[in-house]
């Protein structure tokens, strides 16, 4: 049985060449292309992708609405937070709270 011998770089260089000559013979070989049928081709292609930016341009517009009202959002619950905080007692301190209990002690034993 014989051994496997790997091409050296010559060899494979040829061969690629060889698949090149191939391919461009068979290219050579096929009927032209009636330039009705081309321009129509060409003329397909661009309103596909005439439709594909116009897809894009609106797929962006969509996000930056869905950006804006997100932002528009957090900002009015921002301001309804801070309208709660505002209307909420103010803290009051350790020594207003025990004057505080200290008088409602004194209310409860004068009644």
């Amino acid at each position: 049985m014989k051994k496997y011998k790997e091409p050296d770089f010559q060899s494979r260089i040829a061969a690629a060449a060889d698949a090149r000559n191939e391919v461009m013979a068979k290219l050579r070989t096929r009927a032209p292309v009636d330039p009705e049928v081309a321009a129509a081709r060409t003329a397909a292609a661009q309103a596909q992708e005439a439709a594909q930016q116009e897809k894009h341009r609106l797929a962006r517009l969509a996000a930056q609405e869905r950006k804006a009202a997100k932002q528009a959002k957090a900002e009015e619950a921002a301001a309804a937070k801070a309208a709660k905080e505002a209307k909420k007692k103010p803290e009051l301190t350790e020594a207003e709270r025990k004057a505080a209990r200290d008088a409602r002690y004194l209310a409860r034993k004068n009644r």
